[in-house]
This record gives structure tokens, C-alpha cells and sequence, in this order.
């Protein structure tokens, strides 16, 4: 058993999520100290310029130089981690590993014949030589080499997760972030995860382009608006839902286009029902469960959570109610994934993320002396 430090960097820009894990990438045998920390406007403002170079690019030519925003991602993580680790009461040597997924900037599925390819920035060998502690990073490219979506990547710690906890399958877990994905859990099966479209992305958007704050609080925009039929009808049209799983999504592969004529509310309003309906419709083909368990910021919106009830006919729990840590789910993931590429385990199976074969995702960069 080992201590580790997973660090998670969401597509919605908000901060960094670290928490600190005893386990030996199976099972976990400690949950430790977890911490958020913010980005200030100047970092979100690099970061943010970082998705739309990536954006303009879109894998055509020249890589851009995303070394600014680079050295602004690795630095906030660096202070996290050191936090993290003095609120422990442990010292760097005492870490094995951390887990840093770094900040997808670009996420390109595979089409057909081509290969997908992923981008996320954030500079592993320097975040090793600055805290002492060996540092797995670019989780996501040798499965995508595999040929698989390299997306999402938690569904196994999800997986253990069920397993320790020995909850009652058949199981559906639904990560509520910028994207949403839903890992199925039942009995003598593998686990099948896919992404089901946009979760809080698109509400976020909206918020930011008409009102200018970052996210729907409490869903209180959403719960003053009506859902407009026809709208919601030229969303549900997008052809990322005709495709049959495993599928990964970039968050801007959505626009706002069908809600621009609406007013705030009601616009608000289709965009939480177009996640709801989504997310049931996913869930819709691979059974029913006896429970759905919600991760993630959207988890925190009731009237998202209420019409992912009415759609589904199940109503979400939050996976507090189960003991998990809702706000540190993901970074606890990439604490337990860094322990399994450590010790040569797989991180991705076919069956999550379309990957050929079981496959062990990951670099590891020793600290430079």
C-alpha cells in the first residue's frame, strides 16, 4: 500500500481538485486529506486562451506552444500537492506517487478508420523535479494508441470502488461534469462506460455568455424557465447520439446555436433537460438498475437531479449517500490509476473505453536530481 496524490483539472476551468489515497491500485485502504484550490482570473484567463488555440488548431498542423499555460497548470497543481501533503502531516518522501491527469485542451474521438487523438497540457517532469515525488502523467494517449477513445478513464476506480463497498448490482454511476459519462456495473460482467453527451458544459456556457457567472447555482436559473420543445428537439438531433458506444466526447463539440432565441431562464431550463434526457437515454440501453449514483459539480443542481429522476424513473442519489467523496471522485481515480500504471495493471479495458486490448496508460517521470 502506498500513499498517493491524485490531481483532476475539469473542463469547466473552476480549479484543481487533489486527493490523497492509501492503495496499491486495487484496493484502497485509506482516504486522506483532499483539497480544491481555485484558479484566480489571470490563471483561468491563460488556460481558457489555451482551449481556444487548441481549438483553432484542431490537430491540423503544427502543434501550438502551449508552454505558458503549461508552466500555469503545473505551478497551481505544485502548490496543491505541497498543501495537501503538510495537511497530511507526511513529507514528500513519504508520497510514492502522484497522478496527474493535466488539462485536456482538445479531445478528438476516433472516426471510423482514424485514430483519435488527445491533448492535454501540463509539464509531468516538472511537477516531479519540483516536489521530490515521482509523478505519472498522459494517461489518456496509450490507450487512444490502442485504438480505444481515451475517455473515461475512472470507470475502473468506480468499479473497486462497488466492489469494496459491496453494493448491490445491477449499478449505473453518472459523472455530472462539463461532459457526462455513465459507468454500468452488474453482475459477472465487465464494466461498460461510455460518454453520454453534455452535463454541465453547455448550462455553464450559457450562464457565462448571458449573465456572466460561471454555473446555474443550485440550478435556480434552470427552475424559472420552461423547456422549449423544439429547441430541445434540434439538440437531441446531434449525431454523437446515433452512435452506438463505447463513444468520448470534447465538451465544445456542442454548440448553443438551437437556445440562442430563448430567453435566460428558459433557456437554462432546455439545456438541464437536454442533459437529463441524454444521460436517461443512455442508460435506457444498457438496462435498469436498482440504483444511480451521481459524481460530479451537477450533482449539486437539484433540478437537473430531479429531471434525471423523472426521465430515468429512478431517482439519482448522490454518492455521499454511499460514503464516496463526490468532489474528489476524480482525483482519487487518477491517485488509484497512477498506482496501476505503477504496478503494470490496466488502466482502460475494451469494454470502457473500446481500447483493443486491456491496456496500461501512463508515463512516469522520476524526479531529476
Amino acid at each position: 500500500m502506498k500513499y498517493v496524490i491524485g490531481l483532476m483539472s475539469g473542463t469547466s476551468l473552476d480549479g484543481v481538485d487533489a486527493a490523497l489515497i492509501r492503495t496499491d491500485g486495487e484496493r484502497i485502504a485509506e482516504f486522506g486529506v483532499g483539497e480544491t484550490r481555485d484558479y484566480g482570473k489571470a490563471e483561468r484567463a491563460v488556460l481558457q486562451a489555451a482551449v481556444d488555440t487548441a481549438l483553432a488548431w484542431n490537430f491540423q498542423g503544427e502543434m501550438p506552444d502551449f508552454s505558458a499555460a503549461a508552466a500555469v497548470l503545473t505551478a497551481s497543481h505544485a502548490e496543491l500537492v505541497e498543501a495537501v501533503i503538510a495537511e497530511a502531516g507526511l513529507t514528500a518522501g513519504q508520497i510514492s506517487l502522484v497522478g496527474f491527469h493535466g488539462q485536456t485542451v482538445l479531445h478528438r474521438a476516433p472516426a471510423g478508420r482514424q485514430q483519435g487523438r488527445t491533448c492535454q497540457i501540463g509539464d509531468g517532469q516538472a511537477l516531479a523535479d519540483r516536489l521530490g515525488v515521482d509523478v505519472v502523467y498522459d494517461f489518456r494517449s496509450p490507450d487512444m494508441a490502442g485504438g480505444g477513445q481515451g475517455a473515461p478513464l475512472a470507470p475502473l476506480y468506480h468499479a473497486a470502488l462497488v466492489a469494496q463497498g459491496q453494493l448491490e448490482l445491477p449499478l449505473a454511476v453518472v459523472n455530472l461534469g462539463g461532459v457526462a459519462n455513465v459507468t454500468w456495473l452488474a453482475p459477472d460482467t465487465d464494466p461498460i462506460a461510455f460518454d453520454t453527451g453534455p452535463a454541465n458544459g453547455l448550462i455553464d456556457a450559457w450562464c457565462q455568455q448571458r449573465l456572466g457567472t460561471s454555473h446555474d447555482s443550485n440550478g435556480e436559473l434552470a427552475a424559472r424557465g420552461k423547456i422549449d420543445p423544439a429547441a430541445l428537439k434540434a439538440l437531441m438531433k446531434h449525431p454523437f447520439f446515433a452512435k452506438a458506444p463505447p463513444k468520448s466526447l470534447d465538451r465544445w463539440d456542442f454548440s448553443l446555436d438551437p437556445v440562442q432565441h430563448l430567453g435566460d431562464a428558459d433557456g437554462a431550463a432546455t439545456l438541464t433537460a437536454f442533459t437529463a434526457r441524454t444521460v436517461a437515454a443512455a442508460i435506457d440501453q444498457l438496462g435498469q438498475p436498482g440504483r444511480i449514483l451521481a459524481t460530479g459539480g451537477g450533482r449539486h443542481n437539484p433540478v437537473l437531479m430531479r429531471m434525471m429522476g423523472e426521465a430515468m424513473g429512478v431517482r439519482p442519489e448522490a454518492v455521499e449517500r454511499v460514503g464516496w467523496r463526490g468532489d474528489l471522485l476524480e482525483a482519487e481515480a487518477f491517485a488509484w490509476l497512477a498506482a496501476r500504471v505503477a504496478a503494470g495493471l490496466p488502466t482502460s479495458i475494451p469494454s470502457t473505453t473500446g481500447v483493443s486490448r486491456p491496456t496500461c496508460g501512463g508515463l512516469i517521470a522520476h524526479p531529476r536530481s
